[in-house]
């Protein structure tokens, strides 16, 4: 490897340890429920965003709580030695994409049938660290 190509990639390491992402695949809710609660976590820092999701009625809360939580252990990975509290992290980006979609049939009047479409989505967070 080159000297020029090592320094690249050596800038490249210690930019992607300050950033921790976590994916969560076909979670099996639709994704405008999962989108509610996704933006009230939107910019965010961790601890805040932690506590927002733990005391939220909504069902899509659960798993966002799990996600953010995988998060910063992927984090905590990247970055031994570091405190999260020293680290001021934060949602930087939380994107919830349409995944694959159940269709089933339900009976409906005249002998006629309706679809019924059981949603699901794809949920990505990324955290990262503020500058101070």
């Amino acid at each position: 490897m080159g000297a020029r190509k090592k320094l690249m990639a050596d800038r490249m390491k210690e930019a992607r340890k300050e950033v921790a992402f976590a994916s969560l695949r076909n979670c099996p809710t639709s994704p405008r429920k999962m989108r509610l609660v996704a933006d009230q976590i939107r910019g965010i820092d961790v601890q805040r965003a932690l506590f927002i999701l733990e005391n939220s009625p909504k069902h899509a809360s659960m798993n966002l709580e799990k996600l953010v939580r995988s998060a910063l252990a992927n984090w905590q990975q990247k970055n031994e030695g570091e405190r999260v509290e020293e680290a001021n992290l934060f949602v930087r980006e939380i994107r919830v994409d349409s995944a694959r979609m159940l269709k089933r049939i339900q009976a409906a009047p005249q002998g006629r049938a309706h679809r019924i479409r059981k949603r699901s989505n794809h949920v990505t967070i990324i955290l990262g660290s503020k500058e101070n």
